[in-house]
């Protein structure tokens, strides 16, 4: 692999479920300093409620980062929820949650930095359209 690591990485991601709990799926869209799309994530989860798939987004994401090579990353995902999670202002009960919590928190410890920012949905479509894929077709 001849490309650079990407260095900071702008990072969204979504999780959907339909129906709570219900089937789904994780999405992500990883985007260099550029804004150049270097990563798509749509990984069917099963019969899992939306929280859980919003966490397993930012956990797939966050591999994916890792293994690009990013150093930092710029967290936007559409639930305010897993956003104060990750920032520490509220804690995570759901004792489902807490061990994929912990793996993201490892994970963003091996970074030099990272922001975590809540966006509207609108502004978070292509994160949405990719867990939305994973439901639609779960071989992806």
């Amino acid at each position: 692999m001849h490309s650079k690591p990407p260095g900071r990485l702008v990072i969204y991601t979504d999780g959907a479920a339909r129906g709570n709990p219900g089937p789904a799926g994780a999405g992500a869209v990883l985007r260099d300093a550029s804004g150049t799309v270097v990563g798509e994530i749509a990984r069917f989860l099963g019969i899992r409620t939306n929280n859980y798939a919003e966490w397993t987004a930012v956990e797939l994401a966050l591999a994916e980062a890792l293994r690009l090579g990013a150093r930092q990353v710029d967290l936007r995902m559409d639930s305010e929820l897993v956003a104060r999670q990750i920032s520490g202002r509220y804690r995570v009960k759901h004792p489902e949650l807490k061990p994929i919590h912990a793996r993201v928190m490892a994970m963003l410890a091996r970074l030099e930095s990272y922001t975590v920012g809540h966006v509207p949905r609108e502004l978070n479509k292509e994160a949405d359209r990719m867990s939305n894929i994973a439901i639609d077709d779960p071989r992806e």
